[in-house]
């Protein structure tokens, strides 16, 4: 094994048993409700946070990992001998990988290895990628190889998810090009996707089923004729959609692997409860 350790921030997500396997080391976004501050996926779990959200007076918003906590992330392990390889949300949809260059930047004087890629993904488009990574590093790939992985798993993976509204992606300003789709009938469901590391308008579709129908047909045009294929719920509070979403995914295509996962509460609070989507990657 190479001592190569992979570093993503919360709103990847990423199930514990793959966070435990692979020694991956998860930096927690912050959520700011009121007077209130809780690192996203320690101090706030989805249930609790769903479960407040259904009677709060007030909407809770959300802030980056700052550059001294990212740096309290960093240090231990290159002082534990590791070259750290840090895989963080899109830059267009935070300011994460800035706070984790700053924290580079800081310790490079002293010799540091650290290295940070803009993956241009979030949610489980980001694990997919934060896995075949941390996957070539258990393999003893070099921090190059490692790098290169992660590159061409950014280039062969991407989302697409449907929103019950588009309130909470407007309100937060992650909205992207479905802007457009603002002032809709509200029977409406937008489909979404990642495009670029931004948050873009596909379609509208008249009910929710129809819209799960739809992306099961986008991801197969994506995986079609693909080797490797990968793919992975996301959901807010919509667990039975997503389990059924992920067992046909997997019926539909020739999978090798499927993961149920949820988004975490801050990235909940951009996408608003209903959420549901899958992510996927191939070779």
């Amino acid at each position: 094994m190479s001592k190569i350790a992979i570093v993503t921030d919360s709103t990847s997500f990423l199930p514990a048993e793959y966070v435990q396997k692979y020694n991956i080391t998860v930096a927690p976004q912050i959520l700011i409700w009121g007077e209130e501050t809780f690192r996203d996926g320690v101090d706030i779990q989805p249930v609790e946070f769903y479960t407040r959200l259904k009677t709060a007076k007030t909407i809770p918003s959300t802030s980056q990992v700052s550059p001294s906590s990212m740096q309290g992330i960093f240090q231990p392990l290159v002082e534990q001998g590791f070259e750290v390889l840090g895989l963080f949300v899109s830059t267009k949809l935070s300011g994460t990988v800035q706070s984790a260059i700053q924290a580079k930047e800081h310790m490079e004087a002293a010799g540091a290895k650290v290295t940070v890629v803009d993956t241009l993904a979030t949610s489980m488009a980001l694990s997919l990628i934060v896995l075949a990574a941390a996957r070539a590093a258990e393999a003893g790939a070099s921090m190059a190889d490692c790098v290169a992985v992660a590159e061409k798993a950014r280039e062969n993976s991407g989302l697409f998810f449907a929103v019950d509204t588009l309130e909470f992606l407007h309100r937060g300003g992650r909205i992207g090009g479905a802007q457009r789709f603002i002032g809709s009938a509200l029977n409406l469901k937008p489909i979404l996707a990642l495009k670029d590391g931004r948050v873009e308008a596909v379609e509208r579709i008249r009910t929710k089923s129809k819209a799960h129908d739809r992306i099961l047909e986008l991801i197969a045009e994506k995986v079609h004729g693909k080797s490797n294929i990968r793919i992975a719920t996301l959901h807010a509070n919509a667990a039975d959609d997503a389990k059924a979403l992920l067992e046909r995914a997997k019926q539909q295509n020739n999978t090798a692997e499927t993961i149920f996962a949820e988004v975490s509460p801050v990235v909940g609070t951009h996408t608003g409860p209903g959420t549901v989507g899958l992510a996927y990657s191939f070779e």
